[in-house]
């Protein structure tokens, strides 16, 4: 799990993945079992943004963000693949297949995790409380 740390983490806090994703149903449930309230948004209905994803880059690193391993990432062509070379590249890519976004990604202030570790959000949120 990567975390970028800044500024105030009591803002409203977002968690974005796909509802089905084994780790966003943990991360979806970390949160729910803590009761600390969040907005889900779902990238298979609400493909992310250029604006967010550039935002996301600024802080996070491409190689973080744009999961490689997962089977979305496999199924691509050569070509596809080969757009990922690139910042606007890959930020088209992800656009087109949020799916090879790794997830979740935990918006919170200026916090942002990729990834899920129970123990690192008892630390995130244990430091924002």
């Amino acid at each position: 799990m990567w975390l970028y740390l800044q500024g105030n983490v009591n803002m409203t806090i977002q968690l974005y993945g796909i509802p089905n994703c084994a780790t966003v149903k943990k991360a979806r449930a970390w949160l729910d079992e803590h009761h600390i309230a969040h907005e889900f948004i779902n990238f298979k209905t609400q493909a992310p943004t250029r604006e967010w994803l550039s935002d996301c880059l600024k802080q996070i690193p491409l190689d973080t963000l744009l999961n490689k391993r997962g089977t979305t990432w496999r199924k691509l062509t050569p070509e596809q693949q080969a757009q990922a070379n690139s910042e606007a590249g890959a930020i088209a890519l992800m656009m087109a297949q949020p799916s090879v976004i790794k997830r979740p990604v935990l918006v919170c202030g200026g916090k942002i995790t990729v990834g899920f570790d129970a123990d690192a959000y008892a630390a995130l949120f244990q430091a924002a409380s």
